[in-house]
């Protein structure tokens, strides 16, 4: 079977937004339903579990020109619908934006500008379950057995208890949390549904689901079915599954375009932090960027990962480093900032998409959920280098074609130093990664070498050409926990 993936995707810069935290701002002055709490967190405090801190659509709207300089080309938004959650992973209505962030009206006015600036939109599809307020729910709620949508649950017993936690919830629930009805798949209504609301937003104009512990979901067929009602309206909308390991069952071409690639996470974090990684924000998730991991090691992982999927996939996977679901990356360093500029590397010189998470481009911290959500800082707060960092990277991705399409060569892996190479036709890019406290001067013969090098178009470090025991070498020099690319 010919595998099929989203062009668009191999060429894009994601930026994870979570709606509450990043921007908030008043509308224009000709939409005057807009609706506001007074009852909101301060927004420079840390976020706490249940409290909303006021983020919307209109702030966003006018964050898109530091989305643009930045050099995104593709928002991932958690949850937008209607919720009793500051994640709004509780839904109660999957044809409603939570009118805290501006509603349909404020979503249709930022969907429309991102669009005249080129800049994709995917929405995070909570397809397993539901708030206890919604409205199939919560019409069992008051009639009980009686209701009319009994069977779009699965009712184990009576009476229901949706908060009384000191009785059996006596239904199924993700995770055992009776305040996330699951939904029942086997229920031809409901999957009839899910893949209504999926068609409606795709036909709105959003270019993609990131779809929510699609494993939960047991149900024969359904992803494929999901997959072809969404590709039926839109081709190219982008489906990504949130897959926590390895994810061949998934990535057959038949479901997904790609997963949060969290495998490439993880060994990207061993790598690049080492024993700098501070284990205690690191355990609760379940991924493993421990123990440390050698250059051949590294080598060994990425190679396996490049190979594990059908190109075309491994070309459109989501790459992470950080997520709502994870501490941020600056604070699982414990501070280290080299050790976020390794990873930032590695991230936008592998195969994939590559997605910041919002704020870490500019050094916001932050430990476990909720810490990690906490609002984006004011311009005074940033980490301004690290912010020129991303640029520089993004820049250089959007630039070179290698870099979004070129196969992925392992060339050396020792001694604390790793070289790959990204090659596209004509175009080769070596990239030279130095993960040791101490410079090193690696000599390599020039017929273990793929190209000849013309130049050093990023970072630091330099090379030279010499001869060694009758033989040509290309010399890199390469200083203490950084990187360099090469022409």
């Amino acid at each position: 079977m010919t595998v099929q993936t989203p062009e668009w995707v191999k060429d894009a810069v994601f930026y994870e937004i979570f709606p509450d935290r990043f921007a908030k701002a008043q509308p224009p002055h000709y939409y005057p339903n807009y609706l506001h709490s007074t009852n909101l967190e301060p927004w420079d405090e840390k976020p706490t579990s249940q409290g909303y801190k006021g983020g919307n659509f209109w702030g966003i709207i006018e964050k898109l020109d530091y989305l643009q300089d930045l050099g995104i080309n593709a928002i991932y938004f958690t949850p937008i619908f209607q919720s009793t959650c500051n994640h709004r992973y509780h839904t109660h209505d999957y044809y409603q934006v939570d009118p805290l962030l501006g509603g349909n009206v404020a979503f249709a006015e930022f969907l429309k500008q991102a669009h005249e600036r080129n800049i994709r939109v995917i929405l995070d599809g909570v397809f397993n379950h539901v708030g206890r307020g919604f409205f199939f729910f919560n019409d069992i709620l008051e009639n009980g057995p009686f209701s009319a949508w009994l069977d779009w649950f699965k009712i184990e017993n009576w009476p229901i208890s949706a908060y009384d936690g000191t009785l059996p919830a006596n239904y199924a629930s993700w995770m055992g949390n009776r305040a996330l009805p699951q939904l029942n798949h086997h229920n031809p209504q409901v999957r009839e549904y899910i893949m209504q609301v999926a068609e409606y937003w795709i036909r709105q104009g959003i270019d993609g689901w990131r779809l929510d512990v699609p494993d939960q979901i047991k149900v024969e067929g359904f992803w494929q079915e999901f997959r072809t009602r969404v590709k039926n309206i839109n081709p190219d909308a982008y489906l990504v599954g949130e897959i926590w390991k390895p994810a061949e069952k998934w990535l057959d071409g038949t479901q997904f375009d790609g997963v949060m690639n969290y495998q490439f996470t993880e060994a990207t974090l061993a790598f690049a932090g080492g024993h700098r990684i501070v284990r205690e924000y690191v355990e609760i998730p379940p991924y493993y960027p421990y123990p440390p991991l050698n250059p051949l090691q590294y080598a060994q992982r990425m190679h396996s990962l490049v190979n594990r999927y059908p190109w075309e996939i491994t070309l459109t996977q989501l790459n992470l480093l950080g997520s709502h679901d994870t501490a941020r990356i600056l604070t699982i360093a414990g501070g280290d900032i080299k050790t976020v500029e390794l990873a930032t590397l590695l991230l936008f010189t592998f195969p994939g998409a590559p997605c910041i998470y919002y704020g870490d481009e500019v050094g916001l911290e932050g430990g476990l959920d909720p810490d990690c959500r906490r609002t984006f800082p004011a311009p005074q707060d940033w980490n301004t280098h690290l912010l020129e960092y991303h640029k520089e990277l993004i820049r250089l991705r959007h630039q070179y074609i290698s870099l979004r399409r070129g196969i992925y060569d392992p060339i050396y892996a020792d001694d604390n130093i790793y070289v790959f190479s990204r090659s596209y036709k004509e175009e080769t890019l070596v990239v030279v990664v130095n993960i040791d406290e101490h410079s090193h001067h690696v000599p390599l013969k020039i017929y273990d070498f793929p190209v000849k090098i013309k130049e050093k178009i990023w970072g630091n470090g330099s090379f030279n050409y010499e001869q060694k025991e009758g033989q040509d070498h290309i010399i890199l020099h390469i200083p203490p926990r950084s990187g360099m690319i090469l022409h």
